[in-house]
Formats: structure tokens, C-alpha cells, sequence
């Protein structure tokens, strides 16, 4: 079984680690910043892509989307392709982003190569909020 050396370095604590010791080798780099383990026969194991996977995302970069807040489907992408049948389907996600309930509507206001979709207040007026 694996033992974990300590705590790696994340976020701003491991930017400023890999610009101070820039001399060192991407092994060594990433053993200092915390990203390897030790295993039973007490051989070292350097954990280069949890360690680029940090530094990534310590600068702010995002390979693979995050998963969604319940845990199932797929993230919003906020684009909608026009079906064959000429409608165009809004997904759950955006109603659910959006506070939508059963029954809300909306008035379809066309524009120059854009829709906007306007909230009806329960009297039929353009909702203001």
C-alpha cells in the first residue's frame, strides 16, 4: 500500500514553489511540490499527471468539464441546433438556471438573425424583474 509523503501544493502556493525552483527537473519539481508517494518497499513515486493536472488548473485552465451539480447529464452549452421539423427545443438545464416553472410564458420577439424569448407576468405583460 501506497503512503501518501504530505499535503501536495495547489493553487498560488504551487505557482510560486515551481517559479522558485525552476532549476530543477519536472521529477524533482513536482516531488518537491508534493506529488509523489512511497510506496511499502519504500521506492518514491512521482506523480507527474496529478502535478500537471495542478498546475493547470492553478493557472486557471480546465481540460475536462466539471461535472454537473447533481452528479448526472451533461453541462449546459448554451447552443441549440434547429431540428429538422424547424423547432428549436430549450433543455431542462436552462429552465432549471433560470428559476422556470411549469406554465411560465413568454412572448417570442424576433430579431435580425437572434430570438429573444421575453417572461410574461401572470397578467400577460412583459415581466420587468
Amino acid at each position: 500500500m501506497a503512503v501518501k509523503s504530505k499535503e501536495p501544493l495547489t493553487g498560488k502556493e504551487l505557482l510560486t514553489k515551481v517559479k522558485e525552483n525552476d532549476g530543477l527537473t519536472k521529477r524533482e519539481l513536482a516531488k518537491e511540490c508534493g506529488y509523489y508517494t512511497v510506496g511499502k518497499e519504500g521506492q518514491t513515486r512521482v506523480n507527474l499527471a496529478e502535478f500537471y493536472d495542478a498546475l493547470l488548473s492553478a493557472k486557471g485552465i480546465q481540460l475536462e468539464p466539471e461535472k454537473s451539480k447533481d452528479g448526472r447529464g451533461r453541462e449546459a452549452s448554451y447552443n441549440v441546433t434547429v431540428h429538422k421539423n424547424g423547432q428549436i427545443v430549450i433543455g431542462a438545464a436552462y429552465t432549471q438556471e433560470m428559476g422556470l416553472k411549469s406554465g411560465d410564458e413568454f412572448k417570442i420577439k424576433l430579431g435580425y438573425k437572434h430570438i429573444h424569448l421575453v417572461k410574461l407576468d401572470d397578467e400577460g405583460n412583459e415581466d420587468q424583474s
